[in-house]
């Protein structure tokens, strides 16, 4: 009676399987971090927005000719484009763009040193949370112009009005940023870090902090969109000699003006902030969190 010995051949088997699990490991661990070509960062990057932004154009001039309204309210390309040489060679094209964007940055720079330990407060302390976090909801929901006429008022028309509209509208967004990415921290996390000593500020710093850093980011990118927009709100509404002209108060101009052509520019101008600073330095900081956590492999 014939017999068959798998005693060899199990140990032979599992030790492959191991061997392979190695393999796989390893093969994820060494996957290299290269650099996208030239043309392929073209092809992917660059080119989709420049053909999208020519079929904009291309549609707003086949609307300019189809007369679907009158030239003073709906001017062609070339009309804006005038108004940018213009504002150009008088020199203040680009005082329009560094008034408001100074103010902006300032502005969220400010936001960030309030919002950020406000963040850590109501995260870490129940009491806080259950006192002033539905207050911090709230206030995020508000639309950011309801802050100028009681800034205004409590202010004037200075720029510390204008700081205070900004802070009123990207505090909250930041703050509840930073709530939401320490909920989502795993608790092992949080044990381990205190059981290391990391107590205290050492453990906001070196745990909480890194560990909630995507909600914090999507919370500063969000600070950093109600910032502009509470800005842009309080250009127009408050208009003053002492203030200098911004983006805002260029739209505002334009519309007093009945000018389509400059508030066509100053929409275009925000919206060229808006983008530039998404793409000069919140687009990097995700790819490098994201990269940093294994999640983006090219660059």
């Amino acid at each position: 009676m014939a017999s068959t010995d798998t005693s060899v051949d199990a140990p032979h088997k599992d030790g492959s399987d191991l061997a392979g699990l190695e393999a796989g490991l390893d093969a994820l661990d060494s996957v290299e971090v290269s650099r996208t070509p030239l043309r392929q960062t073209l092809l992917r990057k660059i080119l989709p927005p420049v053909v999208a932004v020519t079929l904009v154009l291309v549609a707003w001039q086949l609307l300019v000719w189809a007369k679907v309204a009158p030239d003073y309210k709906l001017p062609s390309p070339a009309a804006v484009w005038d108004e940018v040489e213009t504002a150009w060679l008088q020199g203040t094209l680009l005082d329009y763009i560094w008034t408001s964007v100074s103010r902006g940055l300032l502005g969220f720079l400010l936001a960030l040193a309030i919002g950020t330990p406000l963040g850590l407060l109501v995260a870490q302390f129940a009491f806080v949370r259950a006192a002033i976090g539905p207050i911090l909801s709230g206030l995020q929901s508000l639309p950011s112009v309801a802050w100028v006429p009681p800034a205004v008022i409590w202010l004037g028309l200075n720029d510390s009005m204008m700081y205070a509209v900004i802070l009123l509208g990207a505090v909250p967004s930041i703050a509840n940023g930073l709530v939401a990415g320490i909920d989502q921290i795993p608790p092992l996390f949080l044990r381990a870090g205190r059981t290391l000593g990391a107590t205290g500020l050492q453990g906001a710093w070196h745990i909480v902090l890194p560990g909630a850093l995507p909600g914090y980011l999507a919370g500063l990118k969000q600070g950093w969109a109600f910032s502009w927009r509470s800005l842009m709100a309080a250009e127009i509404i408050a208009s003053s000699p002492d203030l200098g002209v911004g983006l805002g108060q260029l739209l505002e101009n334009g519309r007093n003006n009945a000018s389509m052509s400059q508030v066509f520019l100053a929409i275009f101008l925000i919206l060229l902030v808006g983008i530039a600073i998404d793409l000069l330095i919140f687009s990097p900081l995700e790819r490098r969190v994201l990269r940093g956590r294994g999640l983006l492999v090219k660059s």
